[in-house]
């Protein structure tokens, strides 16, 4: 059995609540329809629905589009600072603070991450400098007989 066509309206509606990470239970209370009808909806829009079943919770996921340059550990404590400020708002939606500490453990582990990435690089340079060095020996005592 099929319900009544979607509109135009309402499938505006939905796009709009998808984007402010509503979740299924909100979004079919406000457009009148079963969360099953809104489930069938968005996958026939192919849209990913995540943690829906254990948070009751919609979040869509983009595909993610890699970064020509990583961002600086200032940029990331700016995000991170923000992230925390925003946090202290009142009356906050419980999806928007679970969107904000999700900032703030990304942001904490890319620190992290980026920090070892340093590291690796500067190891990465000496090791290649240290091979640069060891082959201009090479060259200057291939013909020194041994002592």
């Amino acid at each position: 059995m099929r319900g009544k066509p979607w509109t135009v309206e309402e499938e505006k509606q939905l796009q709009m609540m998808l984007q402010e990470n509503k979740s299924v239970r909100v979004i079919a209370k406000a457009l009148g329809k079963t969360r099953d009808c809104i489930r069938m909806k968005l996958a026939r829009l192919e849209v990913v629905v995540q943690g829906e079943k254990n948070t009751r919770t919609t979040t869509t996921c983009p595909s993610l589009i890699l970064p020509v340059e990583l961002s600086s550990i200032e940029v990331m404590l700016k995000t991170l600072a923000a992230a925390l400020k925003t946090l202290e708002t009142p009356g906050l939606e419980r999806n928007d603070v679970l969107r904000l500490r999700g900032i703030i453990a990304g942001a904490k582990v890319y620190n992290e991450l980026l920090a070892v990435y340093a590291d690796y690089r500067g190891l990465e340079a000496e090791l290649m400098e240290l091979r640069e060095k060891y082959a201009e020996f090479s060259k200057k005592t291939q013909g020194v007989p041994p002592k």
